[in-house]
């Protein structure tokens, strides 16, 4: 059936095959993982982290599948930010999603400048000291912002034009959120 040289080739092959298969695997390069970084709560930011994963699988990134995803939440406890954001440092995070406003981008900032962070805020990133400058932001740091602050009174003259017969106008906003007292909405 088999000569001795196939025999010893077989057996060779069959001996070696797990060594192969342990030197495939580690050629294979391991699952990013993204971080995600809030001020709030889990179950109070669950669309927004449902919108997250939604915006990964329409760029082809699968929750356990070929990325993972580390949440941290302050759960309101802004004084946390900076510990949460340096253990997604410590754990070799991939890029930190900073999002929840400039005080949460900030943490993130102050504990790397190698990881990107890509962040969400109501405010100017210049003035927050998040980026140098807003056309080409610098560094590890970029994102996307409302600009509430700055075009928080063109809102109101514009819903003005639209209901000039409007004699009060209602605003509602978060009093203990840490980015309002930044002069963010």
């Amino acid at each position: 059936m088999f000569s001795k040289q196939q025999r010893r080739e077989f057996i060779t092959l069959l001996v070696g095959a797990p060594a192969w298969l342990v030197a495939v695997r580690a050629q294979r390069p391991a699952m990013p993982v993204a971080g995600f970084l809030n001020s709030g709560t889990a179950a109070g930011f669950a669309p927004l982290t449902a919108s997250f994963r939604q915006g990964l699988n329409e760029a082809g990134y699968i929750e356990d599948q070929n990325v993972a995803i580390e949440y941290r939440w302050a759960n309101g406890q802004y004084d946390r930010l900076p510990m949460l954001a340096a253990d997604l440092v410590q754990r070799g995070v991939t890029v930190i999603a900073a999002t929840g406003g400039a005080i949460v981008a900030l943490a993130a900032k102050a504990a790397t400048t190698a990881i990107p962070i890509v962040f969400t805020s109501a405010g100017d990133p210049v003035t927050d000291g998040l980026v140098t400058r807003i056309d080409r932001p610098d560094g590890n740091v970029t994102g996307a912002t409302t600009f509430s602050s700055v075009l928080g009174a063109k809102r109101v003259e514009l819903l003005h034009q639209i209901v000039p017969s409007a004699a009060s106008i209602g605003y509602l906003a978060n009093p203990t959120n840490l980015t309002r007292s930044r002069g963010q909405t």
